[in-house]
Parts: C-alpha cells; sequence; structure tokens
C-alpha cells in the first residue's frame, strides 16, 4: 500500500492511523468554529479530523484546543545567537514548526558556504525551516562585507527542497532605481516568492517597489504605513523582535478582515528574549491582550502566513495538511501543552536522533588589533552627526550637536549622552576605521564591542574609554567574535560567538547565560537600554532610516550616502 492509500485508509477509519490525538478540540481558522473529535495522523499528515477514530498510538489531550503549528514568517536565526539547532531546540517546544529565515547575516561574512550550511541543517531539523536566499550581499555599496552574492550565485542555490524565494530585497533604491544588479536577482525570481524590505517607503516609490514582484513586508512600523502598504498589495508581516518592536503599534489594524493578509515574525530575537517573554507564542498572548480578537491572532500565526509564502501544505488542522499541530490549554494564555511537527512529537528523543553538522565560518574575525588612537575623531569643525537611538526601533534620529575639539579630537562627552561608537572592518579587505557619535546609552564608563553588526558584521565598539574600546575590540579576535564588555582595562563579561562572528557552539541555555551576565555588565556601566547589544548591531545598518554608520562613515540614510568627513 503506498503512502497516499494508507492515508485515504486511515481517513476513512478502515485501518488505525499511524497517531491519534483524542478528546481535544480544533480551531478552525476559516469558519472560526470549534470542531470536536479525534485527529487522526498519517506519517507527516493529517488523516481525518471531527471524528473517532482508532490509532497505533493515542495521546489523550482532553480538554485541549488543537491549532495549527505557528509560522515565523521572517526571520535570522543568527540573531538567536546559536546554531540552526538549538534554535530548534529552543523554540519549537513553543509552538513554532515553520520557521522561514533569511541567513544573510553568515552570508555576509562567509558568502554561499553559509547558506549551504543553513539549507544542509534544514534537513534534520525537527520544525520545517525555510531557507530564502539572499538578496543584498552586502546590503549596500557603503559598506565593506566579507563575501558578495550576485544572481548567477543564487541560481545554484535556488531550487533546494528548503527554498521558497527571494528573501528580503532591502536594497530599495537600487528597485526603484533600477540597479542591474538588482535587477537581475528579480529577473531571475521572477513567478517566486519575493520578500520586501522598503521602511517608510510611500506613494509613488512605493508603487513602484511593489510593482517589482515583491510580495511581503516587515518593516512598517506604523498603522499608517501598515494600511498603505496593505493598500498596495503587500501582505505585512507584524514584526516583534529583541529590538525593533512593531507589534503595539500594529495592533490596531490587525482585525478579522485583515488577518488574512497580516502574518507574524520575530526577524530577530535572543535567547534572553525567548527564554524571558517567548517566541510567536508571546505575540499571540500581547495581541490577544491588547484586544485583537483570537481567530485573527492565530490565523496570523499560521494559516495567513502559510498562504502569503505560498506553503499551501500547512496553516490548518485539515485532512491531507501536514500534520503541525500545536496543543493548548487555553487559547488567551498560548502556552504548549505539546507541539508536533510533520507528526512527530516535539520532546527530547526526537532533538537528540538528529545527525551531527560541522560547524562554519570558523577564524572569521580578521582585524588589525588597534589601539587608542584609532578611536580619535579628527574633526575640523564643532558641529557633529549624531546617530540618536529609539528604543525598541531600528529607525534612529539623526541629530547634530556641538562638540569642542580639543588637541584635534571631539571627545566623548558622557554627561551629555554623546559616545564614541565605532566600526572596525574584521573580513582583512581592507582595515577600514570609521568613528562617529550615538545618544542613547546612557554609557558612563568602559566600553561594550560586537562582531553582530547588521550586515556587514564588522566590529563596532561604543564607548567613553578609548583604552577600554580597543581591549574590548582586540578581545573579539581572540574568541572568534560575540560580545565583550570592559572597564578599566578589566573584562567584566563576554559571550564567544565563533560561528562566524555569530553564533555560539554552546546550548541556549548556556547562551541565555552568558547573555544575563553580559546585560548585567553593560548596566554596570550606566547603560539604561533593555538589549543594548542588538540595539548597537542595528546602528551599523545602512538600509534602515535615518543616520547610521558603517566602516566606510556616518551613512545618511534619508540621502543614500556616505557623510563626507
Amino acid at each position: 500500500m503506498t503512502d497516499l492509500e494508507r492515508l485515504i485508509a486511515q481517513g476513512r477509519g478502515e485501518a488505525p492511523a499511524d497517531l491519534v490525538l483524542r478528546g481535544g478540540q480544533v480551531l478552525d481558522l476559516v469558519t472560526g468554529a470549534m470542531i470536536a473529535g479525534d485527529v487522526a495522523i498519517s506519517g507527516d499528515r493529517i488523516a481525518g479530523i471531527g471524528e473517532s477514530y482508532e490509532g497505533r498510538e493515542v495521546i489523550d489531550v482532553t480538554g485541549a484546543t488543537l491549532v495549527p503549528g505557528f509560522i515565523d514568517t521572517h526571520l535570522h536565526i543568527e540573531s538567536s545567537l546559536v546554531t540552526p539547532y538549538e534554535f530548534d531546540r529552543c523554540v519549537t517546544p513553543l509552538g513554532v514548526t515553520t520557521a522561514i529565515c533569511d541567513p544573510h547575516e553568515i552570508a555576509n561574512v562567509i558568502g554561499t558556504e553559509g547558506i549551504r550550511w543553513f539549507q544542509q541543517a534544514s534537513r534534520h531539523t525537527l520544525m520545517d525551516i525555510r531557507v530564502q536566499l539572499s538578496s543584498c550581499v552586502p546590503s549596500t555599496h557603503m559598506e565593506t562585507a566579507g563575501a558578495r552574492i550576485e544572481a548567477a550565485d543564487l541560481a545554484a542555490l535556488m531550487d533546494h527542497p528548503s527554498a521558497i524565494g527571494l528573501a528580503e530585497m532591502m536594497n530599495y533604491p537600487g528597485v526603484i532605481h533600477r540597479d542591474p544588479g538588482v535587477m537581475a536577482k528579480l529577473a531571475l525570481f521572477a513567478g517566486r516568492h519575493i520578500d520586501g524590505h522598503c521602511p517608510q517607503l510611500s506613494g509613488r516609490d512605493l508603487n513602484a517597489y511593489v510593482a517589482a514582484g515583491i510580495r511581503t513586508e516587515h518593516e512598517a512600523t506604523t498603522a499608517g504605513e501598515a494600511r498603505e502598504k496593505l493598500a498596495r498589495g503587500l501582505r505585512i508581516l507584524i514584526r516583534e523582535g529583541s529590538v525593533s518592536k512593531d507589534l503595539a503599534a500594529l495592533q490596531p489594524v490587525l482585525t478579522e478582515v485583515t488577518a488574512p493578509y497580516m502574518c507574524l515574525c520575530t526577524d530577530d530575537r535572543n535567547p534572553l528574549d525567548i527564554g524571558e517573554e517567548g517566541h510567536l507564542d508571546h505575540m499571540i498572548r500581547s495581541l490577544i491582550a491588547r484586544g485583537s480578537p483570537p481567530l485573527a491572532v492565530y490565523r496570523a500565526a499560521s494559516l495567513s502566513g502559510a498562504e502569503a509564502f505560498g506553503l499551501k501544505d500547512r496553516g490548518q488542522i485539515a485532512p491531507g495538511k501536514r500534520a503541525d499541530i500545536v496543543v493548548l490549554d487555553d487559547l488567551v494564555e498560548c502556552r504548549a501543552r505539546l507541539v508536533l511537527c510533520a507528526g512527530r512529537v516535539a520532546d527530547a528523543a526526537a532533538f537528540a536522533a538528529r545527525p551531527a553538522i560541522p560547524p562554519v565560518g570558523r577564524s572569521s574575525v580578521r582585524a588589525p588589533r588597534v589601539t587608542a588612537a584609532d578611536f580619535r575623531v579628527r574633526a575640523n569643525r564643532g558641529r557633529a552627526d549624531v546617530i540618536g537611538i529609539i528604543e525598541g526601533k531600528i529607525i534612529t534620529e539623526h541629530l547634530h550637536e556641538e562638540i569642542a575639539i580639543e588637541d584635534g579630537d571631539q571627545r566623548p562627552d558622557p554627561a551629555r549622552d554623546l559616545i564614541r561608537i565605532t566600526v572596525i572592518e574584521r573580513h582583512g579587505r581592507n582595515g577600514n576605521i570609521a568613528n562617529g557619535f550615538v545618544r542613547g546609552f546612557g554609557l558612563a564608563a568602559g566600553a561594550i564591542a560586537s562582531t553582530v553588526c547588521h550586515d556587514h558584521h564588522n566590529i563596532a565598539v561604543v564607548g567613553v574609554s578609548y583604552e577600554d574600546m580597543a581591549l574590548a575590540a582586540n578581545r573579539l579576535g581572540e574568541i572568534e567574535g560575540g560580545f565583550v564588555v570592559v572597564r578599566d582595562g578589566q573584562i567584566l563579561a563576554e559571550l564567544a560567538l565563533p560561528i562566524a562572528g555569530l553564533m555560539s557552539l554552546s546550548p541556549f541555555e548556556t547562551v541565555r547565560a552568558d547573555l544575563e551576565r553580559l546585560r548585567d555588565a553593560a548596566r554596570s556601566l550606566g547603560v539604561r537600554l533593555k538589549e543594548p547589544f542588538l540595539q548597537l548591531a542595528f546602528l551599523a545598518l545602512p538600509v534602515i532610516p535615518a543616520l547610521k554608520i558603517t566602516d566606510r562613515g556616518m551613512v545618511d540614510v534619508s540621502r543614500f550616502e556616505i557623510i563626507p568627513g
């Protein structure tokens, strides 16, 4: 008997199902009805619902509500600071059964080798990791990355079973002004899914961007922006990451009318926040608590994402669908009692059964050693451009401040919260060092350094003491990348991320504990940001308004140009 014949026979009750979930009720995301009865599973598919079934194995879910597995529609697993395997073990038990990831963080460091590593991992994870192909490596011409990926490189990867389409097209000016390299990638993926990224784009420019075939967008940060983009045909992905927190602003837009066109995503979320708050389950609880209808929320968490990205085999507990199921005691609380991925229970035995995959991207930090003198700003005018942090957002303000020149240098002024920020090229390409100012950390002493530095992932350092900044930056080379906090010549805390300077080799529990120590160390320097490390990382991303810094200098993102020194 073929698998299809077995599925049909088990659906009719002619043969016992491989697995039966008995005693619960199914939330139908199409009608909103609660359907009582067993759920019969044949292999990785649902054979039947709403009837009584016999099974070779029976799991009692009496009193529970069953919902489809959650789909994170846009994320960078590297931002969890752990490997795809550890991300799987961390997040799948919370109900996430599909993760649509863009590995452009690792791709910016080691190129297509990093994408292939994610593709290899996707074959063995319990959750279904869908690997979008990175569209912008590097994100712009205003930074130095470790690799460059063109359309021809993507063509060799696009038929992998994990692929859906082209990942977030961040170079929106390149789309609007028809950059040849961007046009080649859009043409290559014509007819496939193309994910978007166009913060604050509006009017005719938005029309032009969407006309290029782009279908989804996660950068809407206001209700008005989301509504305009919905009206232009984009599916809106509500984002709630560790830094980018747009849920509160977009929640009023999510209704039972708009839910088919809105999805949920985390983009960048670290194990500290996952451990303390949750993942998509946290978003579901938060949206319902703010007044969104549960039907709309659970639809956005699964079926809408499946339909937006062409995953027709999931998103609903119905015959023939992939058996991705979350068993809940309460829809409002959204705490998973049991999670099934393609019919397999997400338990310790299932995670232990995955074959080992060797790490990649070791020894990727090739920056020259720096000294305190490298952090001086050689200015001839007092007026300085200053990055203004907006906590909970990755957009920034473009501020201007008068800063006195002393001995040819504009020094940090912690009394005014004017802190040095420096980006050091670390891929061994040119040794660039760029210095500037940032406001919003509250740093009163010491320094913080990181190789997580979107999207080029050079070394980013903020500090008051040039000596501490040099120590922190040099220490990153010794530990193969990661985070370091320094004060008065002493390393207070660190987290090694030896996989491309982005991911740890340790279990997520260890990474979370290290992050707690790092957070405490940062607070001891006066830092008042809830998530200073990812906030620092996004200050170097030159595709998010308004002012950023790369190894080539301060970037006016509104003008899409480097500010002359």
